[in-house]
Formats: structure tokens, sequence, C-alpha cells
């Protein structure tokens, strides 16, 4: 079992000003489901929309069996704002970088939580992990996640072709920010 000053990292939780953001799993079903499965608030995702709750929770198992690990390589943290999941933010440390991503229920949208979380999180893993390099990913028409990007004080190092967003048929382009501490 991992720990971290005598916790284990399953139970790790991370305080912001308006958050509370946890280890994420099958008993956040429903709300993880809810922005999940909605097509405005997925259009930019990869692997979203889930089109049956079933998708979601077979995600969200894995999710918890990850956290169970000794050395987890993914971690998806649920977002907690008065006690209610409205968002997430995941990092995955398989291929040398932090790869960091969100989601946030659209009646969430543009009100700074995206950016509390996913600072925090940062900070979490840079002080308790040591990780210096962090990277991430978004559609180059997704402004809100760029910006987002930007905030935390990530550069733009890439942009590609190729993407096919799950919810979409047509192919689109990508961009990489990094942030090097």
């Amino acid at each position: 079992m991992l720990y971290y000053g005598g916790i284990p990292m399953k139970d790790i939780i991370i305080e912001t000003e308006r958050l509370r953001i946890v280890p994420s799993g099958p008993q956040y079903l429903a709300a993880v489901h809810a922005y999940a499965a909605d097509r405005e608030n997925t259009a930019y995702m990869l692997f979203l929309p889930n089109r049956e709750i079933q998708e979601t929770a077979v995600f969200l198992e894995r999710v918890a069996q990850e956290w169970q690990k000794d050395s987890p390589a993914f971690f998806e943290f649920a977002l907690l704002y008065e006690g209610q999941p409205i968002g997430a933010v995941s990092v995955d440390l398989e291929g040398g970088a932090a790869e960091l991503g969100w989601i946030l229920h659209k009646a969430y949208w543009g009100q700074g939580f995206a950016y509390e979380a996913a600072a925090a999180v940062v900070q979490y893993f840079a002080e308790r992990r040591g990780i210096t390099h962090f990277i991430a990913h978004c559609d180059t028409q997704n402004t809100a996640s760029y910006r987002l990007m930007e905030k935390l004080g990530m550069v733009r190092t890439g942009e590609s072709g190729g993407r096919r967003n799950h919810g979409g048929d047509e192919e689109s382009r990508e961009y990489q920010y990094e942030l090097i501490l």
C-alpha cells in the first residue's frame, strides 16, 4: 500500500477554498454519468460521451481498482463542492510525465472550479510525489481548456492532427501543453 504522511494514497483528500478533492469511484456513478453522458459537456473529449450508464460504471470500477494498487499509475479525483460531485481531475503517470485531465459538469463552468482543482492537484503531486513535468492535451476548439492550461502556467509545445473525439465524426486538431517546475 502506498502511503504519504502515514495515510494510504487511496485515502488522500486535497482541500481547496471551495472543494474537497477525493479519490473517485462507483459511489459517484449517478453524478459522473450526468456529465459524462451529456454531449454538450463532452463535445471535445476523446473518450466521452458515454452512451450507457454501464460504460460509466465500468470506468469507475477501474478507477477504484487503480486506487487500491500499491503504486497506481492513474489517479481519478472527484471534485466535491458543497458535498456534491461536480467534476473530476485525473493524473496519468504512464509515459514519463504526469498527464493532466479534467471535466466539469456544465452547470459549474466559468466559475474557476476546474482551475482551482487542477492547480491543487499539480501542487499536491509536485510536493508529495516530486513530479516536475506535467502535460495536457485538448482539442484546438476547446478554448476553455487551453486557457485553463495557460492559467496553470503551462506552455503550448505542440499541435497535431488526427484527433477524433468520441462524440464526433470529424477529425480535429489537438494542442499539447507542458509545465516544467
